[in-house]
């Protein structure tokens, strides 16, 4: 079987890889707000929905939206429909899950996805890592956990619940991300997630609640419609960065992304002190972060790099 191969653009594949993050970053702030007015279900079908309405429009006008489906065969099929589910268990296991703890800790729990990810890499896709990306993950497998054990024992170990929910994200998420990397062969990444936005939103549509979206306030309204677009951004960026650049090294600049989380949860709070809480984080959950700095940067950007920029 053909494997997927980047394109060595690495310039590209980094640039979209920390737009991903950013997004990353912030969606669990929006997320954590807009859960006050709108149930989790409701929140994931009404992102899943805008999402494939407006990539399918994008589609449709460009003259892609029917004819790339045509020539998948019932392996490629059985490998979309398994990236859809598993794509939906992701953000409704990762939603339930923020609801327990706080954006940072969320974000922190599901960088076991992009690190599940970069393991995978390496043994489907024969990625290789150098002694310094080895040195790199080790590093942020280290910080994760420094930053983890402090947050939760700074909460008195509360946290249980939507841990396992946020963790079980992860798992799923990896599997997701692995199977739409193979799916690059066959389709482009905006095929392969109109499909997936599509199924998902058809699967949730009976246990949505719509008519609650018509009583958001101005704010929980301007939430909900930032974490609609951040699902079409992140995502599209996300899909464009694996094509470009290998998915273990993506990975390592998305491991960063509970540190970006802190700094949104910190804004958030210093212009509107009364929507959410600042992030407790002492010595051990900062060195914790730096280390998951330092990793990511030696698993990414100090490896030695083939292909034009």
């Amino acid at each position: 079987m053909s494997l997927h191969a980047s394109s060595g653009r690495w310039k590209l594949g980094l640039l979209l890889a920390l737009v991903t993050a950013a997004c990353w970053a912030t969606l669990p702030v929006a997320l954590k707000l807009t859960l006050e007015q709108v149930d989790a279900i409701t929140l994931t079908w009404f992102r899943f929905l805008v999402a494939a309405l407006l990539m399918g429009a994008w589609l449709a006008w460009k003259g892609q939206a029917i004819a790339p489906y045509r020539a998948l065969s019932r392996r490629h099929w059985a490998m979309l429909l398994g990236a859809g589910l598993l794509l939906l268990g992701n953000y409704v296991f990762y939603l339930l899950g923020v609801q327990f703890t706080t954006p940072g800790n969320a974000q922190l729990l599901i960088q076991l996805a992009p690190l599940l990810m970069a393991l995978g890499g390496i043994v489907v896709f024969r990625e290789r890592f150098s002694r310094a990306q080895w040195v790199g993950l080790l590093l942020i497998v280290v910080g994760l956990l420094a930053f983890f054990l402090e947050q939760n024992a700074g909460h008195g170990g509360r946290y249980a619940p939507g841990a396992g929910l946020v963790v079980l994200a992860a798992v799923v998420w990896a599997g997701y991300a692995l199977l739409q990397k193979q799916l690059l062969l066959r389709l482009s990444s905006p095929s392969i997630l109109w499909a997936v936005y599509v199924l998902s939103a058809l699967l949730l549509w009976p246990f949505a609640d719509p008519a609650r979206l018509a009583g958001l306030d101005a704010l929980h309204a301007s939430l909900l419609a930032y974490c609609a677009l951040n699902t079409l951004v992140a995502y599209g960026a996300f899909a464009e960065a694996l094509a470009h650049w290998e998915a273990s090294r993506v990975s390592a600049i998305l491991a960063t992304t509970p540190v970006l989380c802190i700094g949104a949860v910190a804004a958030t709070h210093a212009l509107w002190p009364t929507l959410i809480a600042p992030e407790r984080l002492g010595l051990t959950g900062w060195i914790g972060a730096g280390l998951v700095i330092a990793g990511s940067a030696a698993a990414s950007l100090l490896a030695k790099r083939s292909g034009r920029g």
